[in-house]
């Protein structure tokens, strides 16, 4: 299972130290997933969006994590959009435990916030890339 690529959004501004963490649950042993790329802090152009289509077109899942401005972060938002179009399986992490998580603004309301734990990360991974 060790082929799985996982893209991850976050809120850039916000919530940088945390896909340093998931980066290295997926270097531990049994890791179902390596990150292709992420997030990307350049200006939210035309150009900035074509870059992330294509990133996200050549992954098997995406992961957005989510954390207390999540909803305000344009960039989460678009790549939940692209996510959506291009028809590729996602889930909601929750970003961090003892503060609110709200979900993107285009989040689906079927969207569950998952708990971000290694037994949860691994099986999602598994049903939906």
């Amino acid at each position: 299972m060790s082929g799985k690529r996982v893209f991850i959004s976050f809120d850039f501004d916000n919530d940088n130290d945390l896909p340093g963490n998931l980066v290295d649950q997926a270097n531990r042993e049994k890791s179902p997933f390596s990150f292709e790329d992420r997030s990307l802090k350049e200006p939210y152009d035309e150009n900035w969006r074509r870059k992330v289509r294509n990133i996200i077109k050549n992954v098997d899942l995406v992961i957005v994590i989510c954390c207390e401005r999540t909803n305000q972060a344009k960039g989460v938002a678009a790549e939940l959009s692209i996510t959506q179009e291009e028809g590729k399986p996602y889930f909601l992490l929750r970003g961090r435990r003892r503060s609110p998580c709200t979900p993107p603004r285009n989040a689906r309301s079927k969207d569950r916030m998952q708990e971000w734990t290694w037994p949860t990360i691994s099986r999602l991974i598994s049903e939906l890339a």
